[in-house]
């Protein structure tokens, strides 16, 4: 299993949390998705047939890019 925390700038609120669980949790193969307005990070754990480039756009999609 794989697993990348990233700094998401565009989270502010619980909202924002729940946004991105929802959506990085519906690529296949993703096991965990962890989301913190605080400290504006994203953890996700995950395995194939999921890869970081389908990660990275399911948050660019919801309107949450990671900055890397």
């Amino acid at each position: 299993m794989e697993s990348k925390t990233v700094n998401v700038p565009k989270i502010s609120c619980g909202h924002c949390v729940m946004n991105i669980k929802r959506e990085v949790s519906e690529v296949p193969g993703v096991k965990s998705v962890e989301a913190d307005a605080a400290t504006k990070q994203v953890t996700v754990q995950w395995e194939a047939p999921a890869d970081w480039n389908k990660i990275a756009a399911a948050l660019s999609e919801a309107g949450y890019p990671a900055a890397e």
